[in-house]
């Protein structure tokens, strides 16, 4: 709970912003032990299915479902402290919805924090058995311009915990594992946005990658400082998936502004084929994903391996020091458009 801000989804001024925060970090391997459920509450995706135009009971399988993540494993050893890496999901999403890709940062070495935004999210159940669900204005553009800067703080107000975590863990599983000076945030969509205007706000972010979003009108207006990556992709497949010409025109040009006016190291990815959802763990739920339409025709791991290893090497570069990070990439995937500044 941040008691020093006030929740402006909600109508009472008394009402404090609170987050739920699910937090990976590398553990040493312990062979025998029950693997973390995926979705510990499916019941709370029914708006989810809603949007993807499902019924409301589609998604409660995925309780069903587990990882490869051991509920407070100890703390791997080997490192003083690692990277910090904060995730903001999409707009009527889940913060676990990209848990391939965290759990493959994860396994090279960063800890990841991923953020459920009440309001702006499928739901979010609190400890305390309220459910939290998507608030109906979150589907107006308009308004979700206006409360992005808001979420950002979310991100801003994670950080700040994470901090007090890495001083005294109540668990003492984190303490003195974080390094809090080397800190990167990532995000899908609507998160993509979070994550670009917590770096505008907050400088102890090092390095921000939105993945397949516009960018926020003031991100546009200032720009940003810290290294910055976008992956997304061409005009034609966001066409091709039923992207309106205005959002295809509104992602791509306020990309290229921000991108343009970068003061150091930007790199613009594009990976044709890849549909929106390709960049969330979609593909991996059903393989009626792409016959429904909503993943796109380029292949699930090879979509996957892409964006992997493109956000390994953009966080490495910038969070680990490793010029060499980016060798090989073009090589491997000769698809994927890049350009650098």
């Amino acid at each position: 709970m941040d008691t020093d801000r006030p929740d402006a989804f909600t109508a009472d001024p008394g009402d404090r912003r609170e987050l739920v925060v699910q937090i990976w970090y590398p553990a040493t391997r312990l062979a025998s032990a029950t693997r973390a459920p995926y979705v510990p509450d499916a019941d709370g995706l029914a708006p989810l299915a809603k949007l993807l135009t499902l019924p409301r009971f589609a998604l409660r399988c995925l309780k069903y479902v587990s990882t490869n993540a051991v509920p407070s494993a100890p703390v791997a050893r080997g490192e003083p402290g690692f990277p910090v890496l904060i995730f903001s999901p999409g707009r009527g999403g889940y913060r676990q919805h990209n848990t391939w890709q965290v759990e493959e940062l994860v396994s090279h070495g960063y800890v990841v924090a991923a953020i459920d935004h009440p309001h702006a999210v499928a739901g979010v159940r609190f400890p305390d058995g309220r459910l939290v669900t998507l608030d109906s204005r979150m589907l107006d553009n308009d308004f979700v311009d206006t409360v992005v800067p808001f979420l950002a703080q979310d991100a801003v107000f994670a950080l700040d915990r994470l901090t007090a975590l890495n001083h005294a863990d109540p668990t003492g599983i984190l303490t003195g594992h974080l390094d809090i000076s080397r800190v990167g945030i990532f995000g899908l969509s609507l998160g993509g946005e979070v994550a670009a205007e917590a770096c505008r706000q907050e400088p102890r972010f090092r390095a921000c990658l939105p993945m397949d979003v516009w960018m926020p009108p003031s991100v546009v207006r200032s720009g940003l400082s810290q290294p910055t990556m976008w992956i997304t992709r061409d005009a034609g497949t966001m066409r091709r998936e039923g992207w309106s010409q205005a959002d295809v025109d509104r992602t791509l040009t306020t990309i290229r502004a921000v991108f343009d006016t970068m003061p150091g190291d930007a790199y613009l990815v594009q990976v044709p084929g890849m549909y929106h959802q390709d960049f969330s763990d979609a593909s991996l739920l059903s393989p009626l994903t792409r016959w429904l339409g909503v993943t796109g025709p380029i292949d699930k791991h090879r979509a996957h391996d892409i964006v992997t290893a493109y956000s390994l090497a953009f966080f490495n570069r910038h969070l680990k020091d490793q010029p060499a990070a980016f060798d090989g990439l073009a090589e491997r995937y000769p698809e994927v458009l890049r350009e650098t500044t």
